[in-house]
C-alpha cells in the first residue's frame, strides 16, 4: 500500500498545461449539464418512484438517497451541530481559565454528549467494549488483542444482538448512529492494544493513568462518531504537548471564522449537487443508466465520486476544525478524487487518517515491503480485507477490496517493472523527461478509469459497476471508451501537475 516518493516529473509547455485544464474542466461541466437535463426530463418518473423531497431552492427537487449525507444531515440538525459547538465552548473555556483540566473537561463532556444521544444503555455498550479491550491488552500479546478486537467487530453483524439493540431505540437511524460509533471506537480500541503492547510505559502512569487516557482518546468528541481516525500514539502525544505562551487567541478566531465558511460552502456545493442532478435516484435503476447519454453517463458517474468527496470535507471538516484547535493534528482533509490517478494515491489521500492506521497497525507488523513481493502481497490483501469487514463485509464491498488490492498490485508490479536495469536504460535512451511524463499520464488514465470504476462499485453496488462496464469497455469499446479515455488523460496530467508543483 506505500510507494516511494515520485522523482520530480518534467515540467510540459505551459500551454499544453492550460490545454489539459480546459479540457478536464469544461468536460465536467458539460457533463454534469446533461446529467442535469437527463435529471430534469425525468424529474416526474424519479418523483413517483423515489419520492424526491421538496428542494430548499425554489423550482428545485432534492434527491435524498444518499444514505450517508442525510443521515449525518439529519443528526446535525438534532444534536450533532450544538454538541460540536458545546466542545469547541468547554475547550476555550478550560483553555483559559483552567488549563490543567482541559483533558478531564473534555472527557467528561464527550461522556455526556454520548450519553445525550446515544443513551445509558448505547454507552454502556461501548464502555463493556472498551473494559474488555483493556482488559485483554494488559496480556501485551498483539495477535490475541487483534483477535479479540476482530471478535468484538464482529457482534455488529451478529443478528440476535442486532434485534436487541435496535429495541433500545425509537427509530432505525438511533441504532446507526450505534452502529457506526461502535465501529469507529472498534479502531481505536485497536489502536489503544496495539500500542500498549508494543510500548506499555511510553506514556508513563500506571494502569489507572492508561485507563484515563483511554477514555480521553475514546471519547474524544469530534471524532466519536465519523472519525477522522487519529492513533492512540498521536493523540496522547499531541495531547501531552503544552500550549504555546504567545497569544493564539486572534489566529485562532481567523482560522475558525475561515475554516467556518469554507465548510458552509462545501455543503452548499453538496446541496446544490443533489438539487439539479439526482445521481443517487438515477444509479438506483438499472433502467436509467441503460438509457443515459454517453455524456450524461460520464456525468453520473463524476457526479458520484465528486459528490463522495465534497460530502467527506464537510464531515471531516468540522471535526478537524476544532481538533485544530484544541492543539492536534488531524489527517489531510481528502484530496479532489477528479485529479486522483492511481489507487496508491487515492489510498495514501482520501482518507489519510484510516491509511495511517492501516499502515501501522496491519501493513507494517505484517511485513509489508521489507521482505519481499510475497509479504507485500500478504500485508495489502489483509489490509484490505480488514477495510472490506470493517465496513460491513457486504458481497459488493468484497468487490470494491479485491478491485482495489489487483489495482494496487499492478501499479507497483508496473513500478517495479520501470525500475529494471534493462527497462529503464531503454526508457532513458529512447524517451525525452516530457515523453516520459506523457506516458505516465497515458498509464495513469487506463488506472484512473479502473479506480472510478471500482469507486463506483463502493457507491452504487455491484449492477452500476456492471452496467458502467458493459457500456464503455464491452458495447463501447470503440465509441465511449476512447474519448473517456483521452479526457482521464487530461485529468492525469492535472494531477501530476498538483503532485509536482503542490500549491
Amino acid at each position: 500500500m506505500t510507494s516511494k516518493p515520485k522523482a520530480q516529473l518534467a515540467p510540459l509547455p505551459r500551454t499544453e498545461i492550460l490545454v489539459y485544464w480546459v479540457l478536464s474542466f469544461g468536460s465536467h461541466l458539460y457533463s454534469f449539464y446533461q446529467l442535469h437535463r437527463f435529471s430534469k426530463d425525468h424529474e416526474a418518473s424519479l418523483v413517483r418512484e423515489f419520492q424526491l423531497e421538496k428542494g430548499l431552492l425554489k423550482g428545485f427537487k432534492r434527491d435524498p438517497l444518499d444514505f450517508e449525507w442525510s443521515f449525518w444531515t439529519e443528526w446535525a440538525k438534532k444534536s450533532l451541530l450544538w454538541t460540536l459547538i458545546g466542545h469547541g465552548v468547554v475547550s476555550r473555556l478550560t483553555s483559559t481559565f483552567y488549563p490543567k483540566l482541559r483533558l478531564p473537561a473534555l472527557t467528561i463532556y464527550g461522556v455526556l454528549a454520548a450519553c445525550s444521544v446515544l443513551g445509558i444503555k448505547g454507552v454502556s455498550l461501548l464502555l463493556v467494549h472498551l473494559s474488555l479491550s483493556f482488559s485483554v491488552a494488559q496480556l501485551r500479546k498483539p495477535a490475541l488483542s487483534w483477535a479479540f478486537s476482530l471478535l468484538l467487530l464482529s457482534t455488529l453483524h451478529i443478528q440476535p444482538l442486532q434485534d436487541i439493540q435496535r429495541r433500545w431505540y425509537k427509530s432505525e437511524e438511533e441504532y446507526y448512529l450505534l452502529l457506526f460509533s461502535v465501529a469507529v471506537c472498534g479502531l481505536r480500541f485497536i489502536s489503544f492494544s496495539l500500542e500498549h503492547c508494543w510500548s506499555p510505559l511510553s506514556h508513563g502512569g500506571g494502569d489507572v493513568v492508561q485507563l484515563s487516557w483511554l477514555f480521553s482518546y475514546t471519547f474524544y468528541h469530534p471524532f466519536f462518531y465519523n472519525g477522522p481516525v487519529i492513533t492512540y500514539k498521536d493523540y496522547t502525544e499531541q495531547m501531552r504537548r503544552p500550549a504555546e505562551e504567545s497569544d493564539r487567541e486572534e489566529s485562532a478566531l481567523s482560522y475558525f471564522l475561515l475554516r467556518s465558511v469554507r465548510i458552509i460552502v462545501w455543503w452548499c456545493i453538496a446541496e446544490y449537487m443533489i438539487h439539479v442532478m439526482y445521481m443517487h435516484c438515477i444509479q438506483s435503476n438499472e433502467t436509467y443508466i441503460e438509457i443515459l447519454p454517453p455524456w450524461a453517463l460520464g456525468g453520473l458517474a463524476l457526479a458520484l465520486v465528486q459528490f463522495f468527496y465534497v460530502k467527506y470535507l464537510v464531515l471531516f471538516g468540522l471535526p478537524s476544525m476544532l481538533a485544530t484547535l484544541d492543539n492536534l493534528v488531524p489527517p489531510q482533509l481528502p484530496r479532489c478524487v477528479s485529479i486522483m490517478y492511481s489507487f496508491t494515491g487515492m489510498w495514501r489521500h482520501f482518507d489519510e487518517g484510516l491509511y495511517r492506521w492501516l499502515i501501522r497497525y496491519i501493513y507494517v507488523p505484517l511485513g509489508g515491503s521489507r521482505h519481499g513481493a510475497l509479504y507485500k502481497m500478504l500485508s495489502t490483501s489483509l489490509a484490505f480485507g480488514f477495510v472490506c469487514l470493517w465496513h460491513g463485509g457486504h458481497d459488493y464491498l468484497q468487490y470494491w477490496a479485491l478491485m482495489n488490492w489487483a489495482g494496487v498490485l499492478v501499479e507497483n508490479g508496473l513500478k517495479s517493472l520501470f525500475a529494471s536495469s534493462f527497462i529503464h536504460s531503454t526508457v532513458e535512451q529512447n524517451f525525452s523527461a516530457v515523453m516520459k511524463r506523457r506516458c505516465i499520464a497515458l498509464l495513469s488514465a487506463f488506472s484512473t478509469a479502473m479506480l472510478i470504476l471500482s469507486n463506483l462499485v463502493f457507491l452504487g453496488g455491484i449492477h452500476v459497476g456492471r452496467i458502467f462496464w458493459k457500456r464503455v469497455f464491452i458495447q463501447g469499446w470503440s465509441t465511449i471508451a476512447p474519448p473517456m479515455l483521452a479526457f482521464l488523460y487530461c485529468f492525469a496530467q492535472v494531477g501530476l501537475e498538483r503532485t509536482s508543483h503542490p500549491p
